[in-house]
């Protein structure tokens, strides 16, 4: 089969990535062997690529070289074969999901980690679902704990988790305010935010409005900006914002939230995102209701991996980056498929 291959950790993905032929994985008995038909890149691509910042290495993706073939995590496709001791799913099965080194035609996956895939999504819409939108409603409904009416902040509103956050926070009942950079501006609108603040103009934390739960998934306000944005008993979630820091990679800024929320009466911390069959069925009923739909900025090929990373560090995402590994597919134009 057809593979993105990685030999060693570095920070530019032209440097590290490469497509060979390798032999197709073998399924054990509590696996399941999916087709892949497509993946998708987020900004965890580029950790595990890179192996920083360094406790990425520490949480199971090799200490002195990666552990995996590739960083891809995402998938979509059809059930190719399924374990001895596997229940729930069947050759020919369409189901989404993440599991390691996805940026190939074949990969093994745990069942606890797929789900059936929505029925009104393509293979490259529903491969840009899971970690960015299980992240998102992570975010949004077991941490920021958002209720209808009330007033909702997600900073990064244009990128791969903001945009689910945005509309998963509409779909609780919330009022939306996104903040982005004047391009796209458009996109967050279009994603259903009630407000949108253009951060090159305006200072989301100039005091003129304060804000139930500010969901912050992109930039690295400092937490006393991020305080003066929220109400007294607000909720901040931090789920991005990063340094070129090698060792804390910018996390240690949610550390401080969670202590310091430990003295004051807002509620602020970051947690790390889980991968769950049970949050994937969740997205799935959302998006087949019409309450959540991914936006896709680009489509890439499987050989052109590295110019999508590439495209995502250069800060030029609108949304999310899909990855198709079908036989024959080519790259589609940026024309932004937004819902």
């Amino acid at each position: 089969m057809r593979a993105v291959l990685q030999d060693r950790y570095g920070p530019g993905p032209e440097e590290v990535l490469r497509l060979a032929e390798i032999d197709r994985p073998a399924v054990t008995d509590d696996e399941v062997l999916v087709r892949v038909r497509a993946a998708s890149v987020d900004r965890g691509t580029w950790h595990v690529m890179a192996g920083l910042p360094y406790p990425i290495r520490l949480a199971g993706f090799g200490l002195r070289r990666p552990k995996y073939a590739n960083p891809g995590r995402n998938l979509a496709g059809t059930v190719e074969a399924v374990g001895a001791d596997v229940t729930g799913f069947a050759p020919g099965d369409a189901v989404f999901g993440t599991s390691t080194s996805t940026f190939a035609e074949y990969a093994t996956a745990r069942p606890a980690k797929l789900a059936p895939k929505p029925a009104n999504l393509s293979f490259d819409q529903a491969a840009s679902v899971p970690v960015s939108g299980s992240t998102a409603l992570q975010a949004v409904r077991d941490h920021g704990r958002v209720r209808a009416g009330e007033q909702v902040l997600v900073i990064g509103a244009s990128g791969g988790v903001g945009s689910f956050a945005v509309q998963l926070a509409k779909a609780a009942g919330a009022e939306v305010t996104g903040v982005c950079s004047t391009a796209k501006m458009d996109l967050v609108r279009a994603l259903g935010a009630d407000h949108v603040v253009d951060h090159t103009r305006a200072d989301f934390a100039d005091g003129g409005s304060r804000y139930d739960v500010v969901i912050d998934t992109g930039g690295n306000a400092r937490l006393s900006r991020l305080r003066r944005a929220l109400t007294a008993r607000g909720r901040l979630v931090i789920v991005g914002g990063e340094t070129d820091g090698r060792l804390l990679g910018g996390s240690d800024r949610g550390i401080r939230a969670t202590v310091l929320s430990l003295f004051v009466g807002q509620q602020m911390g970051t947690f790390v995102a889980s991968d769950r069959a049970a949050d994937l069925i969740a997205l799935a009923e959302l998006i087949e209701a019409g309450k959540l739909t991914p936006a896709i900025d680009r489509t890439y090929p499987l050989s052109e991996v590295a110019a999508a990373i590439r495209y995502l560090l250069d800060g030029r995402a609108r949304g999310k980056l899909a990855v198709s590994v079908s036989p024959g597919r080519t790259q589609t134009p940026a024309t932004g498929s937004t819902p």
